[in-house]
C-alpha cells in the first residue's frame, strides 16, 4: 500500500540531465509561447492600420464637405443680402459676391441702420481638414470653373489647396 503512494521520482517534471526542468511554482511563457503571441499582436496590428488610416481620411473627407458647404452657404447669404439692397452700393465688378472670405468674417454695415450693425456671415474661416490651414483656394464669377488662380475680383466659389485625391480618383480641390 505504500509502494502504490509513492511516486516514482522519474514521473516527476524535476528531471536531471538534458531533460526539461520545471518547478511547480514557476510563472511565465516560454520562447515558443512568446513567438506566436507577437505574431498574432503583428498579424492584428497590420490589419488595423489601414483600417485606422481610412477612417482618418473619411472623417477629413467629412469635414471637408461640411467646411466647403458653410463657407458656399455664407456667400450666398452675403449675396442675397447684397441682391436685396441691404448691404447698399457694392463695388463695381463684384456682382454682389464679397471680395474675401475675411470680409464675410468681420462683417458688413447694413445700409439703412443708423446704429452701425455689422451683419456677419461667418464665425470664422474654417480651416482646410488636409492642408490644416486657413487659406483656401478662391474663384470670382469671372474665372474659369476649374482654375487655379483668382482673378481678385470677388469670392465666387472656395476650393482645397490639397494635392490629394479621393479614393475614386477626383481631386479634393474639384470638390
Amino acid at each position: 500500500m505504500f509502494a502504490q503512494l509513492r511516486k516514482n521520482p522519474l514521473d516527476s517534471p524535476r528531471r536531471c540531465g538534458n531533460s526539461v526542468r520545471r518547478r511547480g511554482n514557476q510563472k511565465g511563457l516560454t520562447l515558443v509561447e512568446l513567438i506566436v503571441a507577437f505574431t498574432i499582436m503583428l498579424i492584428l496590428s497590420s490589419m488595423a492600420v489601414p483600417l485606422a488610416r481610412s477612417r482618418v481620411r473619411v472623417e477629413r473627407e467629412r469635414e471637408l464637405r461640411y467646411d466647403l458647404r458653410t463657407i458656399h452657404a455664407a456667400i450666398d447669404k452675403y449675396k442675397d443680402f447684397c441682391d436685396a439692397g441691404y448691404l447698399g452700393a457694392m463695388k463695381v465688378g463684384t456682382d454682389c459676391y464679397p471680395e474675401s472670405l475675411e470680409q464675410l468674417v468681420e462683417g458688413v454695415k447694413l445700409a439703412n441702420n443708423a446704429d452701425g450693425k455689422k451683419v456677419r456671415f461667418l464665425r470664422s474661416i474654417p480651416p482646410d481638414p488636409f492642408t490644416g490651414k486657413r487659406e483656401w483656394g478662391l474663384r470670382s464669377d469671372q474665372d474659369d470653373p476649374t482654375s487655379t488662380s483668382w482673378g481678385g475680383q470677388n469670392v465666387f466659389a472656395v476650393y482645397s489647396k490639397t494635392q490629394e485625391k479621393a479614393p475614386d480618383g477626383t481631386p479634393y480641390a474639384e470638390w
